[in-house]
């Protein structure tokens, strides 16, 4: 990464991307030189946005991909994306995860490159316990990097001494609303200076926070910020958010740093959504960014 100033924040623009290359696994390399992700989410009301999570890792570029989700959904997931071998877990009486399940999915993840959990996930008191826990499996530098998004952030207290621990290995995607809740302020506190909400619970928290909204800010623990404002309102469509964290744990699980994989990210789920808007602004929807992915990245590794 290069060291750009501390507080300011860096514009991701085209050059910013060129200026630091992602990995490239080389022409010889096999899926498993690609990285593996895990994708941990879904419930029996929302089961689809694991779907989108997952097949966005693949379109960053990521060489395997593993989801665990409910069991009554499982089957009807590793139909609709055949590439991915797909976890049935045990449910709880509210069609979520039960925290039960954390074990196994420690043991998968200690084994993957990069994991993303909280897309779809709904009740919210075992996605919290079920959060705190894998971070708490998933304590110290090494390991994956973990992407934590959704209802799964309001684990992250349960679990902060392990979060520190990570190194700056983790990352998450909240918007506003979410990162109130994260913040112990109000929501209109958190939108009237978005740059210092993120500094400081990257700074608590000892993460990298990608702070989602019409511009996106990105901080990481020591202090760095980057600012994106190149997307657009057809952006804000249900799933928009499950693509843009399937894309960041896809980049991580190819190599790429947190922080890189987070600019690069964002840049890709907004530049998609850019060249979906030309024929029209609003409409498009979030399965669509995604086979836009490796074009835009291919362009701008040129």
């Amino acid at each position: 990464m290069n060291d750009f100033p501390m507080n300011d924040s860096i514009p991701v623009t085209r050059n910013l991307l060129r200026s630091m290359p992602l990995p490239h696994p080389g022409d010889s390399a096999d899926k498993d030189g690609r990285g593996r992700v895990l994708v941990i989410g879904g419930s029996v009301e929302v089961p689809g946005a694991v779907l989108l999570a997952g097949t966005a890792a693949l379109r960053a570029g990521a060489g395997k991909l593993q989801m665990a989700t409910c069991r009554s959904v499982a089957p009807h997931l590793g139909l609709a994306v055949p590439e991915a071998l797909v976890l049935g877990l045990q449910e709880t009486a509210e069609g979520g995860i039960a925290p039960d399940c954390v074990d196994m999915l420690c043991e998968r993840a200690a084994r993957s490159t990069a994991v993303l959990i909280g897309p779809g996930m709904m009740d919210k008191l075992a996605v919290a316990d079920l959060t705190g826990a894998l971070i708490a499996g998933l304590d110290g530098e090494g390991g994956p990097v973990l992407v934590i998004d959704a209802e799964a952030l309001m684990g992250l207290d349960n679990a902060n001494e392990a979060l520190c621990r990570r190194g700056g290995r983790t990352i998450i995607t909240p918007h506003a609303g979410e990162m109130a809740g994260l913040s112990g302020v109000s929501r209109e506190e958190v939108e009237a200076d978005p740059p210092a909400a993120a500094r400081r619970v990257a700074d608590l928290h000892k993460v990298i926070v990608v702070l989602k909204g019409a511009c996106t800010h990105i901080a990481t623990p020591d202090g760095h910020m980057w600012a994106y404002d190149g997307g657009n309102v057809g952006l804000a469509t249900s799933g928009s958010g499950d693509t843009l964290a399937g894309v960041i744990a896809g980049l991580a699980a190819r190599g790429a740093d947190p922080a890189q994989a987070a600019i690069w990210g964002v840049h890709l789920h907004g530049e998609a959504g850019n060249r979906l808007a030309r024929r029209g602004p609003l409409g498009f929807l979030a399965r669509e960014l995604l086979a836009q992915v490796p074009e835009i990245m291919a362009e701008l590794s040129a």
